[in-house]
């Protein structure tokens, strides 16, 4: 087993089918945008041309407020969000390994982690962060 790693035909093909997957990505980008370009409608007006923002009328002020709470209700979103990526690999992991005495240290750390997010959540109820509008 050890000997097929130095095998130079393992690696002739793995690099065969890289190529051949990235020249197949290559030429389906290509036809997307060629497609995207030929298909597209070619008249131009001033509403098509103006600012879209998000369903919004665009202003003839240049600088306008928003407010930060849509940014910070964004950054939560995302905090949260990236719970749910490390919790969920760590679930599997956990219920396909035999837990004992001796190796329960990642569930201690899985409840650390759970501990300090719901710390965080908490305190972000209480400062109002979450309130959409007051």
């Amino acid at each position: 087993m050890l000997l097929d790693v130095f095998n130079p035909e393992i690696f002739t093909e793995n690099w065969t089918a890289v190529a051949l997957s990235a020249f197949i990505a290559t030429v389906a980008i290509i036809g997307m945008f060629s497609a995207s370009q030929f298909l597209s409608a070619r008249r131009k007006s001033e509403v098509k041309l103006t600012t879209y923002e998000c369903g919004i009328p665009a202003t003839p002020y240049i600088w306008s407020n928003i407010n930060v709470r849509f940014y910070v209700f964004a950054i939560l979103f995302l905090i949260f969000d990236v719970e749910a990526v490390f919790l969920f690999p760590w679930a599997v992991i956990f219920l396909q390994e035999q837990v004992t005495n001796s190796n329960s240290l990642p569930f201690y750390a899985m409840l650390l982690f759970l501990a300090v997010l719901a710390f965080a959540i908490v305190y972000a109820w209480r400062k109002g962060v979450l309130e959409w509008q007051k």
